[in-house]
């Protein structure tokens, strides 16, 4: 006699909210996690663009972005700013507390990441220029960040900024580079401080010709403390004129009696002296250009014929 067939009940398989309550609030937790990953893709994607950096397998894995750093981390100048956009890019796809784990793995301090991304960051468009030509090297590179923007773009055009000539980089030693920096900082510090000091003299200055106006009504007395200014500001123009003019005649008497063979250096010098001289003019003529129109538009309608 056969058995009889069992019959078992089938309960379907789905999930409801009552069996388990806290189901919304898990999809929504996930629908978070979702659009943080997306968020944290989109703005990977677009630091890598703005860097120039590609993007291994056009991926914004870490795991990817940190294999490529490794594979780049090498020392030509090149290799160390796709390796500072490597870092830069890695460190907005990590999430929160992730990227130190990778700079260990990396054996990467983080003060030295920093620069490398610092490096990357100033230098991302200017990959083929003459100037990371002459540096040569992360070390030499490294110590370049020193530099302003402006400093570097007058690299890039002229050659030189204040004393350190771009020619110059490519021989000199870590520590000449480093003494060439600092000298130039220092500088760069000291025109500020005139700057400063001109600045509070113009403050200074407009202060005594306010009080002199709300105190008075004698406008040519009150207004001397500004002619004056302005007298002194024409004598500066007259001594920086006359200082070019002592540059050109002090360069043409070292010339003077030269030997044969000392004159064609001595030419190549002087051209470049004359680019440089004549840079200098092309900008006080540029500026006093622009000083006039303004002047014939506004006070020289006050003046006479």
């Amino acid at each position: 006699m056969g058995r009889k067939p069992t019959v078992t009940d089938n309960p379907s398989s789905a999930v409801t909210e009552t069996e388990v309550p806290s189901l919304p609030a898990m999809a929504e937790a996930a629908n978070q996690l979702t659009a943080l990953a997306a968020q944290r893709d989109a703005t990977t994607r677009a630091v890598a663009a703005t860097l120039g950096y590609q993007l291994p397998a056009d991926c914004t894995d870490p795991d990817l972005i940190q294999r490529d750093i490794a594979a780049n981390m090498r020392r030509s100048v090149e290799a160390c700013l796709e390796v500072g956009r490597g870092l830069r890019v890695l460190k907005e796809a990590c999430e929160h507390g992730q990227f130190m784990a990778r700079l260990d793995v990396l054996n990467i301090d983080a003060r030295v990441a920093r620069r490398f991304m610092q490096a990357a960051t100033k230098f991302s468009k200017r990959a083929s220029t003459p100037v990371l030509t002459a540096v040569g090297n992360q070390t030499k590179l490294f110590e370049m960040l020193v530099l302003d923007d402006e400093q570097i773009e007058e690299l890039e055009l002229t050659g030189q900024t204040g004393e350190l000539k771009l020619d110059d980089i490519a021989d000199m030693s870590l520590r000449e580079l480093r003494a060439g920096l600092r000298e130039l900082r220092a500088d760069a510090a000291a025109k500020d401080a005139v700057l400063d000091a001109t600045q509070q003299k113009l403050t200074d200055l407009q202060v005594q010709t306010h009080k002199k106006i709300a105190a008075v009504t004698d406008w040519p007395d009150a207004l001397i403390p500004l002619t004056e200014q302005i007298a002194a500001a024409g004598r500066k123009l007259a001594t920086a004129i006359s200082e070019l003019e002592t540059c050109r005649l002090t360069l043409f008497e070292a010339g003077v009696d030269l030997p044969g063979e000392q004159r064609p250096p001595f030419e190549a010098a002087v051209n470049h002296v004359g680019e440089a001289y004549e840079a200098a003019l092309a900008q006080a003529e540029r500026l006093i250009e622009k000083e006039r129109r303004t002047f014939d538009k506004t006070l020289g309608m006050f003046t006479g014929e």
